[in-house]
Formats: structure tokens, sequence, C-alpha cells
């Protein structure tokens, strides 16, 4: 694949903005994977959805006070306290009505990081952004013909629309709204690119702010040329924590109660909660896990799924000792205790579980080895005073390894552009669209970040480029 100039990339990129008030660094080539790291990519996707699948299982088990296992007992009401928290009642009441049994986010991201040991996978996000900027992407280095770039042929348009499309399966060419809110209004460019590119394949998507639409019959509609049109599928792009500054949710949610509307992904707070990872390694659950899982994917979540803790302040019995990690090999019985770790004790990721404005774009995300011990602290002292409203996670941290790609440098005021090799850490977010059930791969987006940057995620200094799957010959 011949390498892609840099007045070619700046040209494509000014003629379409795809993130707001957003800039990053270029590079002349795809990420190259292998084909076995592709391979691993689906059966990751698949897993991903099992993960989901045995979440709602969980969750709606605890909800009920039934029996977690088939032939043992195994009560957890505790999971449903941990992921309700916070949450306002009439949203909790909508994410277990029956009418969402086996709702699913339609678009699955897990955000990998490629180590000495391969990947690991620190989030999975169900409201992901990227998904335009992807897209776009792979047609810019791929173009419609070459297969090496996964996600070739459109791949991301064509899934994307088909796993909305399948959530109204009587309607012909549904109405889809993509709504985005102010607070995710950086991604509104690439949602609009997105909703443009399905317009030209003769399709009714397109990209609206919440105030756009109205209530009219207990239905939804907004105005095309002063002709109201009706909504037949709302893609919701924002998270629910942003859900009481939609000013027509109300009318939403009596639309999709009397069947209206499809809203996608589901209105489930569970399904948002960065702790459900830590579910997974919960010293209670691995029963559950190994009865609601395949082998397969048990298997490879054990392996990509760091060490993670629900940060619960909750007081101990005397004896008692926390689920965490350990301070020179014994067990903690306050999570204060975790203030006074060396600084290599200290490799561990905190952040906010979900459904709080910090909660997306690595805003809450504090390293303990990459800061000062007084940091470490407040961060830790903050995660314990949210806790009656939002939980914490803590997390293993895995280092990213160093590697190397080619990126462009200068190019600005009239001077060319020069390549050079660069070092640095990848994130590699591949997207997976739900359709008849399995997890579509359809493209993914690397974030090659430099190496002294510790916390890895679309910033100024990082390269954001799409995959290319190399040859075996």
């Amino acid at each position: 694949m011949p390498d892609l100039a840099y007045d070619t990339i700046r040209a494509a990129l000014g003629a379409q903005e795809l993130f707001e008030a957003k800039s990053w660094q270029l590079s002349p080539q795809a990420w190259p994977l292998t084909p076995e790291q592709a391979a691993q990519l689906a059966q990751i996707g698949a897993a991903c959805l099992e993960f989901h699948q045995a979440l709602e299982t969980l969750y709606l088990r605890s909800v009920a006070g039934k029996n977690l296992l088939r032939n043992k007992p195994l009560l957890a009401p505790w999971v449903a306290d941990y992921l309700d928290r916070g949450k306002p009642a009439a949203l909790v009441q909508h994410a277990r009505d029956p009418k969402n049994r086996g709702q699913f986010p339609t678009v699955l991201r897990p955000d990998l990081l490629l180590t000495d040991d391969g990947f690991a996978l620190t989030e999975l996000d169900s409201v992901p952004g990227g998904i335009g900027l992807t897209a776009f992407f792979n047609r810019l280095y791929g173009g419609a013909t070459d297969a090496a770039i996964l996600g070739h042929g459109d791949a991301m348009v064509e899934n994307f629309h088909a796993a909305l499309a399948a959530l109204r399966p009587g309607v012909r060419n549904p109405l889809i709204a993509l709504v985005v809110s102010d607070e995710a209004g950086t991604y509104r460019p690439e949602m609009q690119w997105l909703a443009e590119q399905q317009q030209r394949r003769g399709r009714r998507v397109f990209c609206l702010r919440p105030e756009n639409i109205f209530p009219l019959g207990g239905e939804l509609f907004f105005d095309v040329e002063g002709t109201p049109e009706k909504i037949d599928i709302l893609y919701r792009f924002f998270e629910l924590f942003d859900w009481a500054n939609v000013k027509i949710a109300a009318d939403i949610m009596e639309a999709w109660a009397s069947g209206a509307v499809a809203i996608a992904p589901p209105m489930r707070h569970f399904q948002e909660e960065k702790l459900a990872l830590a579910l997974f390694h919960h010293h209670l659950l691995p029963d559950f896990w190994a009865e609601s899982l395949s082998s397969r994917s048990l298997k490879i979540l054990r392996q990509l799924i760091p060490a993670s803790w629900v940060i619960d302040p909750a007081p101990l019995p005397p004896g008692a000792v926390l689920d965490g990690p350990r301070l020179g090999g014994r067990a903690l019985n306050d999570w204060r205790d975790l203030a006074g770790a060396s600084q290599k004790e200290r490799d561990l990721i905190l952040k906010i579980s979900g459904f709080h404005e910090t909660a997306w774009g690595a805003r809450s995300v504090v390293l303990g080895s990459d800061c000062s011990r007084e940091e470490w602290q407040a961060g830790l002292e903050q995660a314990l005073r949210l806790t009656p409203t939002n939980f914490h996670v803590l997390q293993e941290y895995r280092k990213p390894r160093r590697i190397e790609h080619p990126l462009f440098a200068g190019g600005g005021d009239g001077a060319p552009a020069t390549v050079a090799t660069k070092a640095g850490r990848l994130r590699l977010c591949p997207y997976f669209f739900v359709v008849e059930g399995q997890a579509r791969l359809s493209g993914a987006l690397a974030t090659f970040c430099p190496p002294d940057k510790k916390i890895i995620h679309g910033m100024q200094d990082a390269a954001l480029l799409p995959c290319r799957v190399l040859s075996l010959v």
C-alpha cells in the first residue's frame, strides 16, 4: 500500500472537519496489524458481547434476589446496589423494564493497550466516539478497494446502519436520528459526516440536536423544510449522566414506552459503568462468570482485563480485609492505607466508574506511579467522598510497550513535511457493530502517543490512524 502524502491528508481533513477544535499528528501509513492480531480482535468482540449478555443476567438476578448459579447457592444483592448507586429512580426502573430484556449496545468499543504481554482491556465503551473518524480514515488510507485496511469497503458506515435498522425490522428505510447533546458536541462533526454518508446511499439518517426534536401525538418528529418527519430510531450520542440535560427526555421515554421509537444504545445505566470490569474479577463471582460465558470468552477476558477493584469504604468487621491490591504482601483493611503506598506499589489507575461528567475522556484518571504522593492521596480521598453517589474503580496498570511508527514533521507555513520514525505507545480501539446477534469487527482506530505519555488518549501530541492487516507473504 503506497504511503499517503502530507498534502493529501491535510487537504482531506481541511475539506471535512471531524472534531470540533481538535488536532493531532499525521502519518503517511495506517497502523500495521499482524493477521494474528486481527483474528484476536474478532475474538475479543465476541467476548465483549458475551460479557454484556452475562452482565445483564448478573444485574437482573441481583435485582430480583435470584440465585446466580445452577447447582449451588450464590446471592449478590450488593451488585444491584453498586450499579444503581446515584442513579435516578426513573432511569433504574426503565433499565429493568421487561421490554428492555436482551437489549444491548449496538456499538462496542474496547480500549486496548498493546503491552509486552499482548493486549490489555482497560475500558469497554458502549457510547464511543470516533465512529465517523475511523470510517473517514479507512476511506482516506484505503480507498474503496484496499482489502488490507481493517474495515475496507466502508464497513463502518454499512454495519453502523445495519445495527440500527435492525431495531425496527418491520420498517423499510427507517428514519434514524443521531442525537448529539451539547456535552458531546466535540463529536458532532463526525456524526454529521456519518449521517451524510448514509444519505448519499438513499438512507434517512440525520444528525440532530435534542432541541431539534419535538413530540406529536406520542411520537417524535423533527422538521425537514417545513414538514414534520417521524423518527423511527433514535441513536443517543451522549452518556446517561447527561440525560437530565436533555429537554425532551420525558417525551423520548413516552415514545419508547408506546413502541413509537427504538433507542440505541439502550438506556441501561449498568451497561455504562466501569465497575463492571471489577465485577468480573470480584472474588465472590468467578463461578458466575464461568457458568455464564463460553470457555473461549472466559479465557480471553481473563487474559485481557487487568485486576480491578471497586473502592467501597463500607465498614468491615474486625479481622476482615478488603478485596483489593496488597501492600508489602499484606491485604488492606482500609482504602486509606493506599495513601502510604510506595511509588512502585502505586502502579495503579484510579478512575470514576460512570454516571458523571468526568467519567469520559480520561478526565478522572489518576495514575498513582505518575503523580506525587499528595496528588494520589487527594484522588483517594475524593473517591471515598463520592461513594454515596459515585463509585471509583482501582485497576492494575499495565504499561504499554514502546514501539515505533513513521510520522510527519514540519509542513507548516509552507515548509515541506518530512517523515521520521518516532517512538511511542499504542491504544487500539476496534469497533464492533452488533448485527443479527454477532459483533462485526468493522474497523479500528489506533492512537499513537509519545513514549512519555503514561495515560494514552486522543491528544494533540498523538497520531490517530486507521489500521491495516499485514500480508502473510
